[in-house]
């Protein structure tokens, strides 16, 4: 019992900034859904079928920037901050790269990513406005996002959390005067929506560079970022950010077909998908810092070399992210009467909306529980491999065919595609905990002399 509360406070020391900044990052698509929703629905569903750019983008920066965590938080645990620092150059590379292409997609061609999602013209029009304004904020939340990460690592966390919470308030803040024409700004809907996130991304961008500039977090090695002083290391940056990045391609992929899915059975789907899913990724802001903060916590224990404790640590983690599962679905359920009553939809969405939030409540059981293990847990000692093979089974071979089955071929109503949809983390349970019980991701992955 002594090992779970000292286990626990160092957990809580890392979690609550990281689950804040989750929180708030989380609150910017609930502001946007809300005040557009007071314009008109189609601006709604057009901003959250927009959004799903941002999210595929995400998949790649969450990949790059969980790499670096991977083998940073071994060697900082292990008190090898060159090579840690070498690792933040190699990641910010590339996150660059990748930033840069979607940049340019967004603002030189936002009608045809928009015709993914929906076939809908009026959608398109006003997803494709918001697409080409919010363009650059990819290229500059690829480099604050992987700075975060490095923040994370090196017991910075709370400052990243204080970074991006203020770049949130100003986001929100932004949002009601450009989406409203609040005083001499002008009224520019959806538009004003993207115009907000922008500005908020490059507040962002000058408040980590002034972190940089004042030693507050490791500086960014140009040099190192541009031709890698460790092959090495390089090669072992890639060795476990490829499956990673594979992974989130597999589960965003999937999770993106979710919506491709729901954008084809009309507006009222879209609307009342969107803002369920918003209400889940806020309760579950909490258990995605869970996930993160023990990856963190454990990777420092296996680079030290800490075997039997990072065994211990583990298994009590495991049975908190149950606890956490079922207390975040209770809330969410608690909170249907409020969201009905706020979010004003059409009578066939807000119908939707009750029941999505109910399939909500049960799903982030098992969400909180897989992102403790498959990207908490496993990533820790390396063991990147096993969460690829399991979403790409689960959703590729299971749950999205079923959908497109269920919606397309059998006509199946509305709800009950989405609960379809809800399936794969449950799919995958058996199989992780017997993965779990294996260890093999109780190892030390660092090497000597590599940076």
């Amino acid at each position: 019992m002594a090992f779970d509360k000292t286990i626990y406070k160092k957990l809580s020391g890392v979690v609550a900034p990281i689950a804040f900044q989750f929180l708030m990052a989380s609150l910017v698509s609930a502001s946007d859904a809300f005040m557009l929703g007071f314009l008109d629905q189609d601006s709604l569903s057009a901003s959250s079928l927009a959004g799903q750019v941002a999210f595929v983008f995400s998949l790649f920066y969450g990949a790059f920037s969980f790499g670096l965590t991977i083998l940073a938080a071994q060697y900082w645990g292990k008190g090898d901050h060159k090579a840690a620092e070498e690792v933040l150059a190699i990641a910010m590379r590339y996150i660059l790269i990748v930033g840069t292409v979607f940049t340019l997609a967004a603002f030189l061609c936002p009608r045809l990513l928009m015709r993914i999602f929906t076939s809908d013209p009026i959608l398109i029009n006003e997803g494709a406005k918001y697409l080409r304004m919010v363009a650059f904020s990819y290229l500059l939340t690829g480099f604050t996002q992987v700075y975060f990460g490095m923040m994370k690592v090196c017991d910075r966390a709370k400052l990243s959390s204080a970074i991006a919470s203020l770049s949130v308030v100003l986001n929100i803040f932004l949002n009601w005067l450009l989406i409203f024409g609040i005083g001499f700004f002008p009224k520019m809907g959806i538009t004003g929506a993207a115009l907000a996130t922008l500005l908020s991304k490059v507040f962002e961008t000058a408040m980590v560079l002034i972190a940089v500039a004042k030693k507050r977090c490791p500086g960014l090695n140009i040099r190192a970022m541009l031709i890698s002083a460790s092959p090495e290391l390089h090669f072992d940056y890639w060795k476990y950010t490829v499956p990673l990045l594979i992974n989130q391609l597999a589960w965003g992929g999937g999770v993106t077909m979710y919506s491709v899915i729901m954008g084809h059975l009309g507006s009222d789907a879209v609307a009342a998908n969107s803002i369920a899913s918003i209400i889940r990724c806020i309760i579950a802001s909490f258990c995605w810092g869970v996930s993160s903060g023990v990856g963190i916590i454990i990777g420092g224990m296996l680079g030290r070399n800490e075997f039997e404790q990072a065994k211990k640590a583990g298994g009590s983690f495991v049975r908190f992210a149950i606890v956490i599962g079922i207390a975040s679905g209770l809330v969410i359920l608690a909170l249907i009467p409020l969201v009905l009553n706020v979010i004003h939809l059409q009578p066939q969405a807000q119908f939707y909306l009750k029941y999505m939030m109910c399939l909500a409540a049960y799903y982030i059981i098992g969400n909180s529980l897989n992102a403790t293990i498959i990207t908490g847990i496993f990533p820790a000692g390396g063991d990147t491999k096993f969460g690829m093979i399991c979403d790409i089974i689960t959703l590729w071979g299971v749950v999205v065919p079923l959908g497109l089955i269920g919606a397309f071929v059998l006509k199946l109503p509305v709800l009950a595609v989405a609960f379809i949809l809800t399936l794969d983390e449950f799919v995958k349970i058996p199989a992780v905990y017997l993965h779990y019980m294996k260890f093999k991701w109780v190892r030390n992955i660092t090497k000597e002399n590599v940076a």
